[in-house]
Order: C-alpha cells, then structure tokens, then sequence
C-alpha cells in the first residue's frame, strides 16, 4: 500500500523490488485513511480476498525472521477458499 505518495514513483519501486502481489496508490490517503484507519507508515495490514481488514502491525519489522514467516503461514491456513 502507498500512502500519499507519487504513483510513478510507487510503480517504478515495486517493478524494481520484484513485488508481485497489488499495490494500492492513494495519493489523497482516502482510501487508506478512511477505510483502513492509515494515517502514517510504517503500518503493515493484513486484507483478506474480500477486502476485508484482519489486522495492523505498527511499527517497523524484520519480515524475514522464523517469527514473521509463521504469522503468515498462520493466517495464510486461515484464510477462506477461493
């Protein structure tokens, strides 16, 4: 998610770091503020396939850890079918 940041730059950063899942660009902050409660970085949210917010982590973390890669294999496991 790029919270009231230029678009190309946001586009050319993703392609560059290789991201392969959506990037929501809310320049206004719209978006993110008003439907995610996103009001500063650096925030990470968990959205289901439907939209849905299933949780925030405020603060900077090292996503590259055992700890980090169990979190997300937990709510990847809870996760609804599609």
């Amino acid at each position: 998610m790029s919270f009231r940041e230029d678009a190309g730059l946001v586009k050319r950063t993703a392609q560059e770091r290789g991201y392969v899942a959506p990037v929501l660009i809310d320049q206004s902050g719209d978006v993110t503020g008003k439907l995610y409660g996103v009001w500063g970085p650096p925030t990470a949210y968990v959205i289901d396939g439907r939209g849905q917010l299933l949780g925030r982590i405020v603060g900077a973390r090292d996503w590259s850890g055992p700890a980090a890669r169990r979190l997300v294999a937990s709510l990847l496991e809870g996760s609804p079918k599609r």
